[in-house]
């Protein structure tokens, strides 16, 4: 910038400035979903591994006992962020061909979105605790 003149282009606001909308709650619930799914990825993958090396007694700690509501819920909220890191995923490859961009329908899909993630989650859990369709 030469000296001598100003800089007019706005400060970033603040967090108190910003009105909460949907649209921002879905952008911080998508990386909240993108960690969960980091760090599921890993968890399974670590149990996978002591199956597979028959390491029963560790599988066990997970599965019976004092952890396995801990387990039980850690898997309805890996479900969830998966299908909730999906179903956002979709809305970001049609932003990404330039569609729905505009304030009020973001909103509404950012909304629409937030609650049909939780269908998939509660069918899959509904069958799976169901014993499967029969």
């Amino acid at each position: 910038m030469a000296s001598g003149t100003s800089d007019t282009r706005p400060l970033s606001p603040h967090l108190s400035v910003w009105r909460w909308h949907a649209t921002m709650l879905s952008s911080i619930l998508h990386r909240f979903s993108g960690i969960v799914n980091y760090i599921g990825a890993i968890a399974l993958t670590v149990w996978l591994v002591l199956l597979a090396s028959g390491a029963e007694d560790a599988v066990a700690i997970f599965t019976s006992g004092s952890l396995s509501w801990l387990t039980a819920i850690g898997l309805i909220v890996l479900t969830w962020s998966a299908s909730y890191h999906l179903l956002n995923g979709i809305r970001h490859l049609a932003w990404d061909i330039g569609k729905g961009f505009d304030p009020a329908g973001s909103n509404m899909r950012s909304i629409l979105i937030i609650a049909l993630s939780f269908v998939p989650p509660a069918l899959i859990w509904f069958f799976a605790l169901s014993g499967g369709a029969s």
